[in-house]
């Protein structure tokens, strides 16, 4: 008897097939059918009974005891929806195989398969007391029906083989759990990464219309000034007309250039390309030159040290002015303009005023809350956590930012 269940314990790998139903379709293995596993079972189940055993109880001899031999084959394909119950039935049949004196291996193996299906789908707290309870059972089946001690053979072997299975069956229900919280870990780490490729789109998005605004803003409000300018100029007064004209193509040529510049730098695969460096404090005087070349009067006082400041407050700051002066130059009155530089040991502060017409403070009010121009300029203060303010002032209009300075060590 003990070779037989011995026997029926290595055939309990056959109860592995559940694992990998239970990985399905998303396992490296393609998902095997749940019934290739019962019939394997049953297969053994049954052939069991009919192995050259020495012992008579090991055959079936009669109807009775060839129903017994199939019934565990019939009702372990109900294991994976009625777990316990089919784990009670077998033990009832084994039972019932040992009060008829007709002990046969294939029920052992029908319970071994019964235990593992039902560790397999219960929790680890239920499984372990599951298994307890039908070990238990199992040891007074055989000391009621063969009237032995608890350190009958028979019964130790059969209570090793259900402890097996429940382990097992354990370890497959662990192992499922495992591959779900993998996948489930994987799923995350994909999304997180969409999420984080979409935010570094939208933030390039916003990027290259920030640099698209500051190269092409200041040379279209040149031209559209100039193009008035000659419109109203032509039969009166011809030179000036023309000298508008000239304006209007050089502005007209470094608008081209600068977006040509953008579009390669847009184009090329290198990330560390640069087609020209970005404009710090140190390009203050050419881009004041230029506004004065358009018709805008620009003063410009600095408390401090300009040439301290460097890297992104200094480009900032560059872009805060020149959109400063833009608005200044499109909205403003008088055609002048004042700039103020306040360069402190951690802090710059820049305020540009200019005149405007009184009537038109409130269209001017609206377009500064809703201008792209400004938009980009509070995104490119707040980038480097500076404040930006904008709005009328006695004198006209006022914008003042504030603008934090990192201080290097020296190495």
């Amino acid at each position: 008897m003990v070779d037989a269940v011995g026997r029926a314990a290595r055939h309990t790998g056959l109860m592995t097939l559940d694992v990998g139903r239970q990985i399905g379709p998303g396992g490296r293995h393609p998902r095997v059918p749940s019934w290739v596993g019962d019939v394997i079972a049953a297969v053994f189940i049954i052939g069991s009974a009919y192995l050259p055993f020495p012992q008579a109880e090991f055959r079936p001899n009669d109807v009775l005891t060839f129903a017994l031999v199939l019934a565990p084959a019939l009702i372990l394909p109900l294991r994976r929806r009625w777990p316990i119950a089919v784990l009670a039935a077998s033990v009832a049949l084994y039972a019932v195989a040992g009060f008829t004196e007709s002990l046969w291996p294939g029920v052992v193996l029908a319970i071994a398969i019964a235990m593992f299906g039902a560790a397999n789908r219960l929790p680890r707290r239920a499984a372990l007391i599951t298994a307890l309870v039908t070990i238990g059972a199992i040891i007074v089946i055989n000391v009621l029906a063969s009237l032995s001690s608890l350190l009958d053979l028979r019964a130790f072997a059969v209570a090793v083989t259900v402890a097996f299975a429940a382990a097992a069956g354990d370890g497959a229900r662990s192992w499922r759990e495992y591959i779900a919280a993998i996948t489930e870990r994987a799923e995350r780490a994909e999304q997180t990464r969409e999420s984080e490729a979409r935010r570094q789109v939208s933030e390039e998005r916003l990027r290259i219309a920030r640099d698209l605004h500051d190269a092409v803003a200041h040379q279209i409000a040149v031209i559209s000034l100039n193009a008035g300018v000659a419109s109203s100029a032509i039969e009166s007064r011809p030179e000036a007309a023309q000298e508008a004209v000239r304006t209007i193509q050089a502005a007209a040529r470094t608008v081209l250039g600068e977006i040509g510049s953008l579009l390669d730098v847009l184009r090329t695969d290198d990330d560390d390309s640069a087609i020209t460096p970005q404009p710090g404090l140190d390009w203050l005087d050419e881009l004041v030159g230029q506004f004065q070349e358009a018709g805008l009067a620009v003063t410009v006082r600095a408390e401090g040290d300009p040439a301290a400041v460097s890297g992104a407050a200094g480009l900032v700051a560059y872009r805060v002015i020149q959109e400063s002066l833009t608005n200044a130059l499109k909205h403003g009155a008088e055609s002048r303009a004042h700039v103020l530089l306040q360069v402190d040991d951690d802090v710059l502060r820049i305020v540009v005023t200019n005149p405007v017409v009184p009537s038109t403070e409130a269209s001017i009010d609206g377009a500064a809350g809703s201008g792209l121009g400004l938009v980009g300029l509070r995104e490119r203060v707040a980038a480097v956590r500076g404040i930006v303010e904008t709005g009328p002032n006695p004198g006209g209009w006022r914008v003042a930012a504030t603008l934090p300075l990192t201080k290097v060590s020296d190495l």
